[in-house]
């Protein structure tokens, strides 16, 4: 079959053959009597080898030892293609981010889409100050897209930088709430934190978004996210958050925190009367420790109204001695005047 023939049938150009020839990759079998490319069966079936293992990525050299070095393990090639294929989505999918970036800033002229660049390398800096100015800079006259303050603000370490980055995204508009809630559900704690952490600084009252993600997060897994969804909450006057502060009472955790949360809602009397009948529920429980019993009792304290007061009552003559005193001198307080 000659050149031509073969190029129409293969799909491959005839210069492209005669260029897989200079290489040594594919030479035809023999030559006609006026001296022209034939090209025999098995030339053919090399030459669809070639293509197949080129729509791999492989380069024209790879090709050339996987078909001609015996000891050529195509396995090792394999994963080398693996890995060069997993570089560059990852280039091309961070190149993707930051043009959608880019286009959500809703530049006017190219001066705006450098600034946008500008900005955006800024917040990715390993500087912190770097990053810190930034943040700070995202609230003037640079539209930084949500999407990109809400990563910065679930990756940032650094104290004073992560402060200046909520700051900023409580800035920037609609939309941040809903991002930061799909970090609770990352593999990584500390992600999961900061998500819930700035979502208690969005909340600026009960109904708002922020709120509603936070209410949605008292029933996470992660107990880290549970409190501090409940601590937020607790100072917004959300009752829902109760059972919680009432666990991380029992728990230890940031119980201190809880029981002024505890307090705050305590300001309404029914309220009040639903706390302390947790409380005292959760002090009756075989199942709660010595040092839980005394944190609960402590906790009463901050519960105004008869039913906390009954309860005090009650436990000061405790059985447990260190719970019966704490019991009698929160009512000594009671009746100071």
């Amino acid at each position: 079959m000659l050149i031509g023939e073969v190029a129409r049938r293969s799909g491959v150009s005839a210069r492209m053959l005669r260029h897989y020839e200079s290489l040594g990759l594919v030479r035809p079998s023999g030559r006609t009597g006026s001296g022209y490319r034939e090209y025999s069966g098995d030339d053919i079936r090399r030459i669809f080898h070639i293509e197949s293992l080129r729509s791999l990525g492989l380069s024209l050299r790879e090709i050339g030892r996987a078909l001609d070095d015996p000891g050529f393990a195509p396995s090792e090639l394999v994963g080398d293609l693996v890995r060069r294929t997993r570089e560059r989505i990852a280039a091309e999918t961070e190149l993707l981010t930051r043009l959608c970036r880019i286009d959500a800033a809703e530049p006017g002229a190219w001066e705006g889409v450098l600034q946008v660049v500008a900005l955006l390398q800024a917040l990715g800096s390993q500087n912190a100050d770097v990053r810190q100015r930034a943040a700070l800079a995202s609230a003037d006259d640079v539209p930084v897209p949500v999407e990109a303050l809400v990563d910065a603000v679930l990756n940032e370490t650094e104290p004073n930088v992560a402060g200046a980055l909520r700051w900023a995204l409580a800035r920037s508009g609609d939309g941040g709430p809903a991002l930061l809630a799909r970090g609770l559900d990352s593999p990584v704690s500390a992600v999961r934190e900061r998500a819930v952490r700035s979502l208690a600084e969005l909340a600026d009252r009960p109904g708002d978004e922020a709120a509603g993600w936070l209410r949605q997060a008292l029933t996470h897994p992660d107990a880290v996210v549970r409190g501090r969804a409940a601590l937020a909450l607790g100072t917004h006057g959300v009752v829902d958050a109760v059972p919680t502060l009432v666990d991380m009472i029992v728990e230890g955790r940031n119980d201190t925190d809880a029981a002024d949360a505890l307090s705050v809602l305590a300001s309404d009397t029914a309220t009040a009367d639903e706390i302390a009948t947790r409380l005292v529920d959760r002090l009756a429980d075989p199942a709660t420790g010595s040092a839980a019993r005394g944190r609960l009792t402590q906790a009463l304290a901050s519960v105004p109204g008869p039913a906390s007061a009954r309860a005090l009552v009650a436990l000061s003559g405790d059985e447990d001695r260190a719970v019966a005193v704490t019991a009698t001198y929160l009512l000594r307080l009671r009746d100071a005047p």
